[in-house]
């Protein structure tokens, strides 16, 4: 039996409220999960009826094809690791490690060689005998790490646990989980509501939206071609126009913009996305004799921004702000300042469209 883990028509209710709504999912052995999602979205919640700490209202948890709901915790086999380090504080770097293994009789001397394992593995070696006051929180989410992973379990869950750290350290505690993760050859399931986590480590990406799944994808297809406004938003940075949809174009104001999505004509307010890094400037980054007329817009900077390989430039088009971003070393062959005169480029094929626009507050 394949060691799946399945979720089925998982929901969970309080009260009224319906923190996970319906939830369906099937993890492959050895894949990298990240439930990503704004704060209050059911993503905890839903871990947490994972890992048998909160139980679901209704559907049900699988794992090799065995039914979990009536399975305590303990019984699960699954490592977690939570926001909060939970590290023992009277206890040794080594003796944090080894707990688990104590609490599965686990005889001393395997005792001794898994731990060793780990604090190699977790390159903590030095700190074995050091106790968490003495640790930085990048150190101590290391000593959390293994003893999560030394008891090996079936499924690692992770609780939004770089949150708390500084931004270099969440950048090199990113690589150790992915390499440790790819190394171990373990099923691994994230919870972050950091878009860029989730990008950079994950080989399926679950967005959450008011306890439901609104897409469920790579890396790559939920950055490229996100199913809503609200995953265009909340994925990176997405420019909006509003416009009309027309037989062969998008009426905006007065530009009429050609887009390759297919769209229903039939004169409906819709809201076209665009991505910062894909509006051209004609004459800079593409040449006119590429682009589609009726896509070019002119256009005077507002605010011109460095931010070491990428700067950010934001001009208003008909009274709107708009984000364009560009390479730093194509910014260095021209450098625009506020109150430059330039001409845009959208690609038809560079627009999403979408025929509600989400509600920021929701």
């Amino acid at each position: 039996m394949s060691d799946n883990l399945v979720l089925e028509n998982i929901t969970k209710t309080f009260g009224s409220l319906v923190a996970v709504d319906n939830a369906n999912l099937n993890i492959a052995p050895g894949e990298f999960v990240c439930f990503l999602g704004p704060s209050g979205c059911g993503k905890t919640t839903l871990l947490r009826i994972i890992t048998g700490f909160e139980h679901q209202t209704s559907g049900d948890i699988l794992f090799s094809g065995k039914n979990l709901n009536n399975v305590i915790p303990q019984k699960r086999d699954f490592g977690i690791v939570f926001q909060s380090y939970a590290l023992f504080p009277n206890m040794t770097v080594a003796q944090n490690i080894a707990f688990g293994l104590k609490m599965r009789k686990i005889p001393a001397n395997l005792i001794e060689k898994r731990v060793e394992e780990i604090l190699q593995l977790m390159g903590l070696g030095k700190w074995k005998t050091h106790y968490p006051a003495q640790l930085s929180g990048g150190q101590q989410q290391r000593v959390a790490l293994g003893r999560a992973i030394a008891i090996k379990p079936n499924v690692l869950l992770l609780d939004e646990p770089l949150s708390a750290l500084d931004a270099k350290i969440r950048l090199r505690l990113r690589i150790v989980i992915k390499k440790l993760q790819q190394d171990l050859g373990i099923t691994l399931i994230y919870v972050t509501h950091d878009q860029e986590e989730a990008l950079s480590m994950a080989d399926r990406i679950v967005i959450m939206r008011n306890g439901e799944f609104r897409q469920v994808g790579s890396p790559w297809e939920i950055y490229k071609k996100p199913k809503t406004s609200f995953i265009a938003e909340f994925v990176g940075t997405s420019n909006f126009i509003e416009g009309v949809s027309r037989k062969d174009h998008i009426q905006f104001e007065k530009y009429a913009f050609k887009v390759s999505e297919t769209y229903e004509a039939d004169s409906k307010k819709v809201y076209l996305a665009i991505r910062p890094e894909d509006i051209e400037i004609v004459g800079l980054t593409i040449d006119p004799d590429h682009c589609t007329a009726s896509n070019i817009v002119e256009v005077s900077t507002q605010l011109v921004t460095f931010l070491g390989p990428v700067v950010s430039i934001i001009v208003l088009l008909e009274g709107k702000e708009m984000i364009i971003n560009i390479p730093q070393k194509i910014f260095e062959k021209q450098r625009i300042k506020p109150n430059d005169n330039l001409k845009l480029y959208f690609p038809p094929d560079a627009f999403h469209i979408y025929s509600d626009m989400f509600k920021k507050l929701m």
